[in-house]
């Protein structure tokens, strides 16, 4: 039930911005389209956002009935904070079509994935903090957590892109540094439903928007490598954590945020779109966001693995891809899991799995180069040991 009763006329905050993208090309611009709900400013604040890959549909439909929903939710007076809603993240990227074929996972300008290189903010808000900007850290936690809030606004906004790609990650972070809540809506090439997070995140909600969702992986890393967006914004809670902490400035974990991968890029559906928005809109229901009461679900702590834990399955040559597996099919180690055929030779070259697990994620493309990733295991043991434990970086 919406709580309370008010003029809709009177109460109604949707509004949208249009923000250029710095450095265009001579004659060209572009723009980010940024709803907005509630009162600027006010706690909790919760940013949601899809397409920063913008091959990636299905989020980008997601957020189509997010907006409607929320709009209409805003009239009735049931949101609380200030929600923040980017249904297409990346203009960039939606324009880099190539011979019939959307390019939008890295930018063809400087070759970066559009969600690497986020800056890491803790250090320049770290040493304003330490400089008593915007006011002393002190013994509160929650006063210090505005402070740090506001430090980490301030360094967002101090940076200087060079290229149009960064000037859309300065924009990007800039409107979600300094939210309480951060959902970066993804999918992968073939999966199931699954999410990403700190275990900090997953401590601190995640699980219940994981069972909301139905997901059947989720992946915990204290810092997957390459600065994703949901790490830029978590993780210099953090970082400023372990540097004021020790000199009695206590700092909350005040950014809970997920990058959550809506099944796969062929699933673009609009009643798959449906339920997944209304998930979302329970999941911020459950965490005050919305003056609605969220339908209880039983939660699957256990869910989470590390993401170290992923054994990714690789094409041995080049060749055609024979997948004996589903994904969300569970496997046991030394069972084949897919054949790679070498159209030239006829050979095949069976691939075993090396661990026991269910298969989350496997590879839509059906020839593989040597190398290739082709399918994707969830494993409970840590398996890597390197820094970069995302893929195509």
């Amino acid at each position: 039930m919406v709580a309370g009763k008010a003029n809709a006329a009177d109460i109604m905050t949707h509004r949208i911005d249009d923000i250029a993208l710095p450095h265009g090309r001579p004659g060209t611009v572009r723009h980010i389209r940024i709803h907005r709900f509630g009162q600027e400013g006010a706690r909790p604040k919760a940013y949601i956002q899809a397409g920063l890959h913008a091959g990636e549909l299905p989020g980008m439909l997601v957020a189509q009935h997010l907006a409607e929903k929320l709009a209409s939710l805003d009239a009735a007076g049931a949101i609380r904070g200030e929600i923040v809603l980017v249904p297409m993240a990346n203009p960039i990227g939606l324009d880099q079509v190539l011979h019939g074929d959307l390019s939008g996972r890295f930018e063809l300008a400087g070759g970066v994935n559009f969600n690497r290189a986020f800056a890491d903010l803790s250090g320049p808000a770290g040493d304003m903090l330490a400089a008593g900007q915007p006011a002393p850290l002190g013994s509160d936690a929650q006063v210090n957590a505005g402070l740090v809030r506001a430090a980490l606004a301030a360094a967002a906004i101090s940076l200087s892109p060079r290229t149009q790609a960064d000037g859309l990650r300065q924009i990007l972070l800039s409107h979600a540094i300094d939210a309480d809540l951060v959902l970066d809506l993804h999918c992968d090439s073939e999966a199931v439903m699954h999410l990403y997070t700190t275990s900090a995140g997953w401590g601190g909600g995640f699980a219940d928007l994981a069972a909301r969702l139905g997901c059947e992986a989720a992946f915990l890393a204290e810092g997957s490598g390459g600065e994703p967006f949901d790490e830029a914004c978590s993780l210099p809670w953090q970082n400023l954590q372990a540097r004021f902490a020790p000199a009695g400035h206590p700092i909350p974990d005040g950014c809970a945020a997920t990058t959550v991968e809506l099944r796969g890029e062929g699933d673009v559906d609009d009643m798959l779109a449906a339920a997944d928005a209304k998930a979302l809109l329970d999941h911020l229901s459950w965490r005050g966001h919305l003056a609605l009461s969220a339908p209880p679900v039983e939660t699957a702590l256990d869910l989470a693995t590390p993401l170290a834990g992923v054994e990714r399955i690789r094409a041995p040559v080049g060749g055609i891809v024979l997948f004996h597996v589903e994904p969300g099919q569970s496997v046991r180690a030394g069972q084949p899991v897919a054949t790679v055929l070498e159209p030239l030779s006829g050979k095949r070259h069976v691939c075993q799995a090396g661990i026991d697990g269910p298969v989350w994620s496997r590879s839509r493309a059906r020839y593989a180069s040597p190398d290739d990733i082709i399918l994707s295991i969830a494993g409970r043991e840590p398996l890597a040991t390197g820094s970069h434990l995302l893929t195509a970086r």
